[in-house]
């Protein structure tokens, strides 16, 4: 039998302790493991650093929930970028990325792999045949993120793959401002699915972590190679935390959805707010797409605020419940400015967000209140 979502996020890889009977994964808080003679290993465990079996029952689980044969976990989602990235290309290889990708991602291709000979070319990954005219000989990974942060364009990820292939190049999927919960590339045809479990997977804004998810064998291998042999792995109660928030993703994100659909109503209605970008809204230019690869639209929303970029610091500044803060996808609102915040790092670059946008992280507190907060902020 083929259980739901919900169910598998609370049971897969997670069966009761067979020695105690606990139904809760115990945080396994050691280095090391007792060998029964030379090479007896039990369960496969040696070393903290190369397995775990809290971490275990974290990458079954995600595997599980992304419909993916392997997962390994990660200490962030950066580390978990550096380990495709560092798995994949080698000196001389190009990739594609989103012209509006995610800072951290774009400094280290642009400041750190660029020093090692890779080189990259942005562009717009709501636009196939531009990724298509991106490609060259030398192009093994094409590097998408759907929605994209923070300007929340939208990619066709099966048509995407079929790029990918074509150019015998690997498709990776940043799947975080989804979650497992509302898309799974590899459904679509992706090779990797990454995540930052920092955001939505963790969902309460206090532990750092990332994940790589894929089908193909010799990937996974690679994967583990790196995520042994550079060692940016999680610490057991890292890996427990991350498992914990798992078991409530699938209401978290109904919730996140609502709330962000109340207040993309609200923004749209404002004098003080330009353009509203979402998703799921019927205008919003991927929408067709988001709707065929996504079961909702998601939690996060970007808006721009009449009057420059002063006028939306200040909008930052004067909300309430809305924390002004880095990160996204806890079960508190947060808001931010991009350009000053997220992606300072891509300023005087091709990717350089617009001075007057403003992201938010809608989160699941009462959605009349969240409306009432930015519209005073607004005001």
């Amino acid at each position: 039998m083929n259980d739901g979502f919900a169910t598998r996020a609370i049971h897969a890889g997670q069966d009761p302790d067979p020695t105690t009977g606990s139904v809760i994964v115990p945080i396994h808080a050691t280095s090391t493991y007792a060998q029964d003679g030379v090479g007896g290993l039990r369960g496969g465990y040696e070393y903290s650093r190369t397995g775990n079996p809290t971490r275990t029952a974290l990458e079954t689980c995600l595997a599980s929930l992304e419909g993916g044969r392997h997962a390994r976990a990660f200490a962030s989602g950066m580390s978990a970028t550096d380990a495709v990235l560092r798995s994949v290309l080698r000196p001389g290889d190009h990739l594609v990325i989103p012209d509006d990708a995610y800072g951290g991602t774009f400094r280290l291709v642009d400041k750190v792999l660029s020093q090692w000979g890779i080189e990259h070319t942005p562009v717009p990954v709501s636009d196939v045949d531009a990724v298509r005219a991106a490609i060259r000989p030398s192009t093994k990974l094409l590097w998408v993120e759907t929605p994209t942060n923070p300007l929340l364009n939208i990619a066709d990820i099966a048509a995407l793959a079929g790029v990918a292939q074509t150019a015998g190049a690997k498709l990776v999927v940043d799947n975080t401002f989804a979650s497992p919960y509302l898309q799974n590339p590899l459904e679509f045809g992706a090779d990797v699915v990454l995540h930052s479990t920092t955001k939505y997977i963790g969902g309460h804004s206090d532990v750092v972590g990332g994940a790589l998810i894929t089908s193909d064998d010799e990937l996974a291998e690679q994967f583990a190679f790196i995520q042994n042999g550079a060692g940016a792995v999680p610490g057991p109660f890292d890996a427990w935390l991350t498992l914990r928030g798992l078991k409530t993703l699938a209401v978290r994100m109904d919730k996140h959805s609502d709330n962000a659909e109340l207040i993309t109503q609200a923004l749209l209605d404002h004098p003080r707010v330009g353009a509203v970008l979402y998703p799921g809204l019927p205008d919003h230019p991927g929408h067709h797409v988001a709707a065929k690869q996504m079961r909702r639209f998601g939690g996060m929303i970007s808006f721009t605020v009449t009057g420059g970029e002063q006028a939306a610091l200040e909008v930052c500044a004067k909300t309430r419940l809305f924390t002004l803060a880095e990160s996204l996808g806890g079960v508190e609102s947060l808001i931010e400015h991009p350009g000053k915040m997220t992606h300072a790092s891509t300023a005087g670059s091709l990717l350089q967000v617009p001075a007057d946008l403003v992201r938010i992280s809608v989160g699941i507190e009462d959605g009349a209140d969240l409306v009432a907060d930015l519209l005073q902020a607004l005001d």
